[in-house]
């Protein structure tokens, strides 16, 4: 069985609902909508990727928040409560809100939406985003990969200490985090 995107792993927790609202706000259809969300959350995860290589105070910060990420045991867009929900998304919401702006700017040269309607489809994809980053850091993503078992402890939830725990999580910098990164978010930009 192949990994999911990260783009399909986010279009699946949207929900045709959410993508009917997309595709009405981008004025096309539900085709055009997933064309659009896939191009935007492929920006985003592009643009964290490159932020958390950095080494400098952003990157330290994009860092951060993904280990923030892979500590909470958080499910679904509902944990987040809608926009108003982006408080509880933590640092990783305001990582993401950082991006919106040079994300927008860039997916609205690709595709010629406008730049304001963009943002409003990445606020509207941020609570999302945050769910499928939980998801995939506790590896309960299909794309998630071996995030969610650590060598010799086969599938254990429950063990006392280590609520959802994955390899990889301690806030220690390099390898571990780096790998976290690339299991959460996948092979980078499509």
């Amino acid at each position: 069985m192949s990994e999911s995107s990260f783009q399909d792993d986010v279009l699946g927790e949207l929900g045709d609902d959410k993508l009917t609202e997309i595709a009405g706000l981008l004025g096309t259809d539900t085709a055009g909508a997933k064309e659009t969300v896939a191009e935007t959350v492929g920006a985003m995860t592009g643009d964290l990727q490159q932020k958390a290589a950095a080494d400098d105070a952003d990157g330290a910060e994009v860092r951060q928040a993904f280990a923030e990420v892979a500590e909470p045991p958080l499910e679904g867009v509902a944990a987040f409560g809608g926009l108003g929900g982006l408080l509880s998304g933590g640092m990783m919401a305001g990582v993401l809100a950082k991006v919106s702006k040079p994300v927008a700017n860039a997916v609205s040269k690709k595709t010629g939406i406008p730049a304001a309607t963009i943002s409003r489809v990445i606020e509207m994809l941020i609570p999302v985003v945050l769910a499928v980053l939980a998801k995939r850091a506790s590896g309960k993503a299909p794309g998630a990969g071996a995030a969610g078992s650590a060598p010799g402890t086969p599938g254990t939830p429950g063990t006392p200490g280590t609520p959802g725990a994955a390899p990889g999580t301690s806030p220690a910098p390099g390898g571990g985090l780096g790998d976290l990164l690339g299991q959460i978010l996948g092979g980078g930009k499509k």
